[in-house]
């Protein structure tokens, strides 16, 4: 079954709107929604925000409602003009941003311990371009961050909750599809006024395009 791993209510209402027979509960303080997509069994965690939280909903999927396939869909902030407010991205690769054992492995800033290099490759989806990513605890309009993200990571998109979904799916050798929506790029503004008011925008095209990504990934 494939099971969507998503961060926000206001990033899942647009799937479980999408969804016929949909239960709800809650399991360890985090909503789950279980019914049909398209007519297949299907299921949302709303996981909460940041990785702590992502790995968490995301082993619950794999571990208790048998995910043999996880879908992270969500609004996330692009870093150049490769990204623009609206459009859908696949992410192609992940990486932690804020995971730093350098100065004990010797290895580059983002590269997990039992990893040679920062960057997670995830499943592919022709629908969309691809982009890489990077997923970190926080957001802000760090000027710092964003030189590291653009030039010394080579990243595409920032979010919370990306990087760690893919590190438990290839811990676990289940196929990771990661989908976000921009709504906000750096250099534009504030990145939280525009996350404020693009986050409408985000879910009607979150919506529009939602069952379409599920039967690509459920292909």
């Amino acid at each position: 079954m494939i099971v969507f791993v998503i961060a926000m209510e206001s990033e899942a209402r647009p799937v479980i709107d999408k969804m016929q027979n949909a239960v709800e509960s809650v399991v360890h303080e985090r909503k789950v929604v279980r019914g049909k997509l398209n007519g297949k069994d299907t299921a949302v965690i709303v996981c909460g925000v940041g990785k702590t939280n992502a790995a968490a909903g995301t082993q619950y999927a794999i571990d208790c409602l048998g995910a043999d396939k996880i879908i992270n869909v969500g609004f996330a902030g692009g870093l150049n003009g490769g990204t623009e407010v609206g459009n859908v991205y696949c992410i192609s690769g992940a990486a932690q941003y804020d995971f730093d054992l350098a100065a004990i492995n010797g290895t580059s800033v983002g590269t997990l311990n039992e990893y040679s290099e920062p960057f997670m490759e995830l499943a592919a989806c022709a629908l969309y371009p691809a982009r890489k990513l990077a997923t970190g605890d926080r957001f802000n309009d760090s000027i710092a961050d964003f030189e590291f993200l653009t030039g010394t990571l080579g990243t595409d998109i920032r979010d919370m909750e990306g990087g760690a979904v893919a590190h438990v799916c290839k811990r676990a050798n289940v196929p990771c599809y990661s989908f976000k929506v921009i709504s906000d790029v750096a250099g534009s503004g504030s990145t939280t006024e525009q996350f404020l008011q693009n986050i409408a925008l985000c879910a009607k095209v979150l919506g529009e395009n939602i069952t379409d990504i599920f039967e690509a990934v459920n292909g």
